[in-house]
């Protein structure tokens, strides 16, 4: 089983897909988790940091291939794998990502980087088992990011009005993909209690 949630920074994906990877394996499921798009799998890590901690001023595009990049590793290295052993494979984030961040936000074609994904990218890769998109406020978003602790990355610094495109984009990509919208605003028990609910 595929598993990925999804939304924009602050929505509390890693921590719900950590919740869902315990829960799991409490049931005696393999699991594996991913964060997309680093994943602990070293040049993926580095193609990470060249897009979002090293200060370039890349192209919108170039961000679109070394993130399509990154995937396809930790496709073919880590989740492919897991998947053929039986395992359940949950990611925090896939390609929805970068059709919020560079369609919506940076503005590069949605349907040439759907079709980037699709050529590189399996049937399974490009339609989990199951999809989650978290939204919150940009009220509830922005405190959020105020009390994580860590440098903002290269899109977190962004201006304002960039958050708020691609924060509008995802109850639209939602949409077009079929996928299960979850309002985060909660506490981070009920959010996993829908999420998990929806398994069930």
């Amino acid at each position: 089983m595929y598993i990925v949630i999804e939304g924009q920074d602050g929505t509390g994906k890693s921590t719900q897909a950590e919740l869902l990877k315990k829960y799991f394996e409490s049931n005696g499921k393999k699991v594996v988790m991913l964060e997309e798009p680093d994943g602990d799998l070293p040049q993926a890590h580095d193609l990470h940091d060249m897009i979002l901690t090293r200060g370039y001023d890349l192209e919108p595009l170039t961000n679109v291939l070394l993130f399509t990049a990154a995937r396809v590793e930790l496709w073919k290295k880590i989740a492919e794998p897991a998947l053929k052993d039986g395992g359940v494979v949950i990611s925090a984030r896939n390609y929805w990502s970068t059709l919020a961040y560079q369609g919506y936000g940076e503005g590069v074609s949605r349907s040439k980087i759907i079709r980037i994904t699709k050529d590189l990218l399996p049937e399974k890769y490009c339609n989990p088992d199951y999809g989650f998109i978290l939204t919150v406020t940009d009220e509830v978003r922005l405190s959020r990011q105020g009390t994580r602790g860590k440098a903002k990355e290269t899109f977190e610094k962004k201006a304002n009005d960039f958050q708020q495109r691609v924060n509008s984009a995802y109850p639209k990509i939602a949409k077009k993909f079929n996928l299960i919208t979850i309002d985060a605003s909660g506490t981070i028990e009920e959010i996993f209690d829908k999420i998990q609910k929806t398994l069930n």
